[in-house]
């Protein structure tokens, strides 16, 4: 074999696992937006918002809406803030009055409240999927390694998560309105004995949780597909990330994020299966060996189930996720 091949050989595994980590990674980052304004949400208030997912996808069809209107980079903000404000209006008239029912009727008001959101979409957008393209100054490859190229628009969604969870961190450890909040949380009766508006504090939270969902979305939107199942495709990992932390731990966001990011990314691309291995260590495996159907499942098949898997084990061996403090 000669120098030549064995450079070959030996680039082709690096520029897989490469691009497929930095793959994994900048879904794991999307995946932690999306997640840590649900974190934030239950950290402060108690309430598992089922519908959060709907206002990710709420933020990607506004981005698309103004993006036409008046281009991407004026969607990236408004679109949040817009979302934002619809959170907000709803915790206000919707779970405050509800809230002292306890999280039952919160749980049943958010679950009916997603159901509402994708019936609005349809009406506003329609059924099928929206053109909303990634902008033209990022539509471009960031750098080239072996033959495979990385989209700059992924490096500007790990840029975005990234910002974002230092912005976070620094509002709720270096600023008055981060104490304040973290004050209302852990003792609501003095912060209201002090003159802070506890009630208030809530809403804008609970507001800031749903525009950092519609953040994902005008980012995520484009990325991916803009249709009104989206909601539905990423709402049950949002909550696996969630558990598999621990609830209210937004550094264990964090952490779920990139791990099931990174777990699925793989999966998708390694298209094995037990029967495959055997076979090359020399099984002999046929459609006459038992369990031949579960054999040949190959671990892209899987994929969408691992996330699910790697929950069942945290909630088995650690109830209380990665680094949360309830079980």
């Amino acid at each position: 074999m000669g120098p030549v091949c064995f450079i070959h050989l030996w680039q082709a595994p690096m520029e897989f696992t490469l691009f497929t980590l930095l793959n994994g990674i900048s879904y794991g980052l999307l995946l932690f937006m999306l997640s840590s304004g649900l974190t934030l949400i239950f950290s402060m208030m108690g309430v598992l918002n089922f519908a959060h997912a709907s206002f990710y996808m709420l933020g990607a069809y506004i981005a698309y809406s103004i993006s036409n209107w008046l281009g991407f980079w004026p969607a990236l903000v408004l679109a949040p803030l817009v979302v934002g404000l619809a959170g907000a209006l709803v915790e206000r008239y919707g779970l405050r009055p509800i809230h002292k029912f306890g999280h039952v009727p919160e749980l049943l008001f958010t679950f009916g409240l997603s159901y509402l959101i994708v019936e609005l979409v349809q009406l506003v957008w329609g059924r099928s999927a929206v053109a909303y393209a990634v902008p033209a100054a990022l539509d471009r490859p960031l750098f080239t390694l072996y033959s495979t190229s990385f989209p700059m628009y992924r490096s500007f969604m790990m840029a975005v998560a990234l910002a974002m969870l230092a912005s976070i961190w620094l509002l709720l450890t270096r600023t008055r309105i981060g104490l304040v909040i973290q004050a209302a949380l852990t003792h609501p009766e003095a912060a209201e004995a002090l003159g802070h508006n506890v009630p208030r504090i809530f809403m804008w939270v609970f507001g800031g949780g749903c525009a950092l969902a519609a953040l994902a979305g005008v980012i995520g939107g484009n990325a991916f597909v803009t249709e009104p199942s989206m909601a539905a495709t990423v709402g049950s990992i949002v909550f696996v990330v969630v558990v598999v932390g621990g609830m209210g731990s937004l550094a264990g966001a964090f952490i779920a994020s990139l791990l099931i990011g990174v777990l699925q990314t793989f999966a998708v691309a390694l298209d094995y299966s037990v029967m495959s291995l055997l076979n090359g260590l020399g099984a002999g495996i046929t459609e006459a060996t038992p369990g031949f159907a579960l054999l040949k499942v190959t671990i892209a098949q899987s994929a969408a189930i691992l996330p699910f898997l790697l929950l069942v084990l945290m909630l088995i061996f650690r109830p209380k996720g990665l680094l949360g403090t309830r079980e």
